[in-house]
């Protein structure tokens, strides 16, 4: 049997013993934040874990999570590794077909249900998925609708007893690393999503490399709000739990700007979206100041860039350079980090490239964003950066234990203990993942500098190839112009084509402030992104952002929307990822448009 020392559920119960009243998890109900001991929450995972082994699961049996994030989101999941079982996440936002193809592929058992959207959903589908016996409301404001497998969270508790006790022991000590502990469904931009199979081994070799990159203590406080379905945020709330620091849920993430102000995190996980939309909202309040703040901005701004060029580089920043730092600190820099609570230390941020402009602000603000990169089948992060000598452009280092190297066609391979076993019930797309040195195929372009930096250079899977027979990376094009504070969402158009263009979806919010300024008259948002102005406006935009792009990469023509691209029309993964094929078929006569008319 594997070394158990880095076995997460043993991690989490010596927490447990050691820890007694601190607090664990905090969660909001009725627009305050409640805490969750230690000791309370040992006493949930063990209930439940009675629970579940008064309702028969055996041994690497399933349970499904399809749940917004909430405290009891973590309590199911790891009560149900306590007694060996397999957690499978479910996206909260996935449709009710989209849940049932998991819970079939993957036999779930109990189905663990957040809010009364999902629990509809599962009843839908209830008849056709035989082998699915629970639906457990892990809200008591859900409505059962008198369904026979419909329970709540406290009558499926009262279901387990001491009887059960020993067993509960008996699986605790009988734990092996070669377990798996989760099957995630990744949600692929095209065809059926594939479970993927991950075990302690993998997740323990997570822990044990965060440990050497990172400090994270019993002092922090963590902010929840990225889904808790995905390995990003998952993986993340193990760390936080395993380092005994505070996990806080957020339910609904439209509350994130006042959750930051409430619980003051001092670590976080985001994706860049995240961080584009503050660096905008800076930006866009800044361009309405008047000319004597604007300068003052840029000043502080350009003091912190080089205090972090100072420890990108290792050296000691001058006597001057530290006193304009601390005066530009006072008046500017500490009011931009109290958007995001005052208290950060470091910002994991994952799900896609960064803008490395984005990046550098950031730092120079003096909030310690760490660009990270893996995939769900390394168990989250493969690269990050360091707290120096990064390269922004860059997706960081490797960490430790995993090899990297690059492959044919500039591949970006990893292998290691974190690399999953592979793809639940898919022998051949198994084989297909893997190189006949058992490295993982990320479909990932990239390449390494001379300091041990990688980089991504292009998407194997997504490049397009215009008809003259240029390869376009999509994302390339979308960061360098989805940054613009005017821009909410871009999808490029290239493939087969003679030239770049792309589907635009502004940001209503900016742009009809804009309109308002310039006494701009329309409708309806239709009317709006008809108007000349407003037109003549993007153009400019799009012709600047993209000037450093190569001219056969450059955007020649765009369509603005009225409506953004969203997970219930299926135009985006759960992850915010672009479904082109989606995007494709639903705007083809915009499209087509944009290539019958001459450019």
């Amino acid at each position: 049997m594997a070394n158990l020392d880095f076995h997460f559920v043993k991690k989490i119960s010596e927490r447990v013993a050691n820890s007694g009243e601190r607090v664990a998890l905090r969660y909001k109900s009725a627009d305050k934040w409640k805490d969750i001991s230690w000791k309370q929450f040992g006493q949930q995972l063990d209930s439940l874990s009675l629970a579940l082994l008064a309702h028969g699961l055996e041994v690497q049996d399933k349970i499904g999570i399809y749940s917004a994030n909430m405290p009891r989101w973590s309590v199911a999941d790891i009560a149900a590794l306590q007694i060996r079982c397999i957690t499978v996440p479910i996206y909260a936002t996935n449709t009710a077909e989209q849940s049932a193809y998991i819970i079939q592929d993957a036999d779930i058992r109990i189905l663990f249900v957040g809010e009364q959207s999902q629990y509809d959903a599962a009843l839908s589908i209830f008849d056709l998925c035989p082998q699915l016996e629970k639906v457990v409301a892990l809200s008591d404001a859900i409505d059962l609708q008198q369904h026979p497998a419909g329970i709540y969270w406290g009558a499926f508790i009262a279901q387990g007893n001491s009887a059960f006790q020993p067993e509960l022991d008996t699986r605790l000590q009988q734990m092996s690393t070669d377990d798996l502990f989760t099957l995630i469904y990744t949600s692929g931009t095209t065809g059926q999503p594939k479970g993927v199979m991950l075990d302690y081994t993998n997740l323990g070799a997570q822990l044990q490399g965060h440990d050497t990159r990172l400090t994270l203590t019993e002092q922090d406080v963590s902010l929840c709000f990225l889904p808790l379905s995905h390995v990003y945020e998952r993986a993340w709330s193990f760390y936080v739990l395993y380092k005994g620091a505070v996990n806080c849920y957020l339910q609904d993430t439209i509350q994130v700007r006042d959750a930051l102000s409430e619980v003051r995190p001092t670590v976080m996980c985001a994706v860049p979206r995240f961080y584009e939309k503050i660096f905008s909202a800076i930006h866009e309040r800044v361009a309405k100041a008047p000319l004597h703040r604007k300068l003052i901005f840029t000043w502080a701004v350009n003091m912190g860039a080089r205090i972090s060029a100072c420890k990108q580089e290792r050296r000691e920043p001058s006597l001057l350079l530290k006193k304009s730092y601390q005066l530009a600190d006072k008046i500017v820099l500490a009011k931009l980090r109290d958007l995001l609570g005052g208290r950060i230390k470091m910002m994991p941020c994952g799900g896609a490239k960064l803008d490395p402009t984005i990046g550098r602000f950031f730092h120079a603000i003096g909030v310690n964003v760490k660009l990270g990169y893996g995939m769900t089948e390394t168990t989250a992060t493969v690269s990050c950066w360091d707290d120096t000598g990064f390269d922004p452009d860059s997706i960081g280092s490797t960490m430790p234990g995993a090899e990297v190297k690059i492959g044919p066609d500039h591949e970006i391979l990893v292998r290691g203990p974190m690399v999953m076993k592979g793809y639940y019930n898919m022998p051949e797309e198994t084989e297909k993942a893997f190189d006949d040195e058992g490295f993982l195929k990320t479909g990932d372009a990239g390449k390494f500098d001379q300091q041990g930096n990688l980089y991504i250079t292009d998407r194997i899977k997504e490049l397009m190839k215009t008809s003259g027979g240029k390869y376009i990376a999509p994302q390339v094009v979308e960061g360098a112009i989805g940054k613009d504070h005017f821009i909410e969402q871009i999808a490029v158009i290239a493939d087969t084509r003679k030239f770049v263009s792309a589907l635009i979806v502004p940001s209503f919010e900016a742009l009809e402030e804009y309109a308002k300024e310039l006494n701009i008259k329309y409708h309806d948002r239709i009317e709006l992104i008809k108007h000349s102005q407003v037109v003549e406006m993007f153009e400019k935009r799009v012709a600047e952002l993209q000037h450093e792009l190569a001219k056969f990469e450059q955007v020649k023509k765009f369509t603005l929307l009225p409506n953004a691209f969203s997970m219930d029309q299926g135009e985006l993964t759960p992850t915010l990822k672009l479904r082109r094929k989606v995007i494709h078929e639903r705007y083809q006569a915009e499209i087509e448009r944009m290539y019958a008319e001459p450019h």
